[in-house]
Parts: structure tokens; C-alpha cells; sequence
């Protein structure tokens, strides 16, 4: 398990990778869009290849082809998830203005749980299960990410561009809150009816989370 936990720490880095045809990049996004549907509804005991190749239109023989197990379908699709989270807190610009910083990052966190929900849900389940397959990655390489983020937000307070807030609670906000109309949707519509499906709805709920964390942020 160790050194699949290792190829997770380097998911957030850019690796050389060897070429594919048109048709196997086709094809495993296919498989990976498939499995995250899959595993973020029935979670990771639940998936089984059978279904994943069900959804994705396609053989488990032809599967196989592409992803030898269960498993290793489940890491890639984390480690996409993982990619593509930390690309936008890592562009994070400390020379920038730290609001217009945070609203950017705000924004392109709450477009990617509403345009993917699933990958959100997944993310969750994996760190439910007690991350087996990243809690080496949670230790190191985001660790060593939210540390730095840390120490820039620290260096807006002390230059009071921002309100004295922890820097590691507000990026937790940033991400619980971000993440919960994927997570959470079913309460979401429960508590809001039909309001939540109308046109409009994402705009005017990232609207009002930015507002609540922006306007809590902005020096006095």
C-alpha cells in the first residue's frame, strides 16, 4: 500500500507521461468519468468493475485493458480529483490583492462542486474510509501546500490587508463550505424545496458564500 500511497503524493505534481492514441485517451476518460458516478453512490466496497463498465458503454474485459483492478481505477480517479483541486490553491498569488485572491479561489472551487459534484462526493468518502489511499498525501504534499498558503495569509494580516482570522480555519471554511452543496445535496433540497433546482440557483448561492466570507475577511 505504501507505494501506491506514494504515487498519490505526487498526483499534485506535473509527471511525464507516455502518449496515447486518440481512442485510449477516449476510453479512460470514459472509464474514470464512469467510476466516479459509481463509486461516490455506492462508495468504494459497494463499486464493482461490472458496473463501471456498464456506465462507461463498455466491456470489464476492455476495462481491464486500460485499469487492472479495482483499486487502481479508484486511485487514478482520485489523483485527477487531486490535480485538479490543487492547481487553483496553489495560483494563489501572494504579490496579488488577497481579496480579489480568495474570491478567485473561492469561485473556482465552488464551480468545480457544482459542475462535478460526484468527484466532491468521492474525495469525501475516501477521507470517511480514513483516507487508506492519501493520508500519506494529506501529511505530506498538502501539508507542506496549506503551510505555505498559511504563511501568505499571515503576511496579509500582519501587512492589514486582511482581518486578523486564523489562515488554516479559513481555509477549512473555504473548503467545508465550497464542497457542501455537493456533498450535502440531498439536505440542500430538502431544506430549500424546489428552490434549488431553479435557474440561477448556483450564481445566487456563490454569490452569497462569497459575500459571507469576503465581507468577514476585509480589514476593519
Amino acid at each position: 500500500m505504501a507505494g501506491k500511497e506514494n504515487q498519490i503524493v505526487e498526483a499534485g505534481k506535473k509527471q511525464p507521461k507516455k502518449k496515447r492514441s486518440r481512442i485510449q485517451t477516449e476510453n479512460r476518460a470514459l472509464i474514470l468519468d464512469a467510476a466516479l458516478q459509481v463509486f461516490s453512490t455506492d462508495g468504494y466496497r459497494g463499486a464493482t468493475l461490472d458496473r463501471i463498465a456498464e456506465k462507461a458503454g463498455m466491456s470489464k474485459t476492455n476495462l481491464l485493458y486500460y485499469f487492472p483492478s479495482k483499486e487502481d481505477v479508484y486511485r487514478t480517479a482520485l489523483e485527477q480529483i487531486v490535480v485538479n483541486w490543487l492547481d487553483p490553491f496553489r495560483d494563489i498569488d501572494g504579490d496579488g490583492d488577497p481579496v480579489e485572491q480568495l474570491r478567485r479561489y473561492i469561485t473556482l472551487k465552488l464551480k468545480a462542486s457544482h459542475e462535478n459534484p460526484e468527484a466532491s462526493r468521492l474525495f469525501a468518502n475516501e477521507i470517511q474510509r480514513g483516507a487508506p489511499l492519501i493520508k500519506d498525501f494529506l501529511e505530506t504534499t498538502l501539508k507542506t501546500l496549506v503551510d505555505e498558503k498559511a504563511k501568505v495569509i499571515h503576511r496579509w494580516i500582519d501587512d492589514g490587508k486582511l482581518a486578523p482570522v486564523d489562515p488554516y480555519h479559513l481555509i477549512f471554511l473555504i473548503w467545508a463550505t465550497t464542497q457542501h452543496y455537493a456533498d450535502f445535496d440531498v439536505q440542500v433540497n430538502a431544506l430549500l424545496g424546489n428552490q434549488a433546482s431553479k435557474p440561477g440557483f448556483y450564481e445566487q448561492s456563490a454569490q452569497a458564500v462569497l459575500s459571507i466570507i469576503l465581507n468577514g475577511i476585509r480589514p476593519r
